[in-house]
């Protein structure tokens, strides 16, 4: 990947001097930096709080409340999970912070989960299929209300950033029924060789 990433400077320092637009291709460098910081500044904020709420939600309890409201759905997916094991929870942790569109905020809650599922695992050395399901589950992730994506546009002075909400709700639950569906059907397939 750093070959790829050098080859794509160098190609681009090139072309400026070729074209003579060597100073406008230093001003673009910049004004991308000071973007890229801003941008991951107003992240880190919305990150902050939401990792914070999450984090009284779970110290409060009511996240047992939400798991419980989950449980039903969360079971009937992973089978193979105890009632009472720490997977439901972080499992349910992340597919909250993911039906909110803070995706940078479930990693480490995704992070958890897998721990939590590998402790189930009864061979180490391979991929349980309750952890594929949730690598499925956790990439495709189904948002209702995508916060981050709304904060950038929102922050780029976009006039209707809460647009790509209905969108957004239509793609991502597609591609996660198409993701479990293909997982299922996948595992039927290879459980009978």
């Amino acid at each position: 990947m750093n070959l790829i990433w050098i080859l794509l400077i160098t190609v681009s320092v090139i072309f400026a001097i070729a074209t003579g637009r060597l100073e406008d291709f230093t001003k673009a460098v910049f004004d991308a930096g000071k973007t890229a910081v801003e941008i991951s500044l107003f992240l880190l904020g919305i990150i902050a709080i939401w990792m914070g709420i999450l984090k009284i939600l779970e110290d409060s309890g009511i996240i047992h409340n939400i798991s419980r409201f989950f449980r039903p759905l969360i079971k009937k997916l992973f089978k193979n999970v105890p009632d009472d094991h720490p997977a439901i929870t972080s499992i349910t942790l992340n597919f909250i912070a993911n039906l909110f569109g803070i995706g940078n905020a479930a990693t480490p809650l995704g992070i958890k989960a897998m721990q939590d599922l590998q402790t189930l695992n009864p061979d180490k050395e391979e991929t349980s299929f309750e952890m594929m399901l949730f690598v499925v589950i956790n990439t495709s992730s189904i948002q209702l209300v995508p916060f981050t994506v709304i904060g950038i546009l929102a922050s780029f002075g976009s006039a209707n950033p809460a647009a790509i909400v209905l969108p957004t709700i239509l793609a991502t639950v597609l591609s996660s029924v198409i993701a479990v569906s293909n997982l299922f059907l996948f595992r039927r397939f290879f459980s009978k060789r």
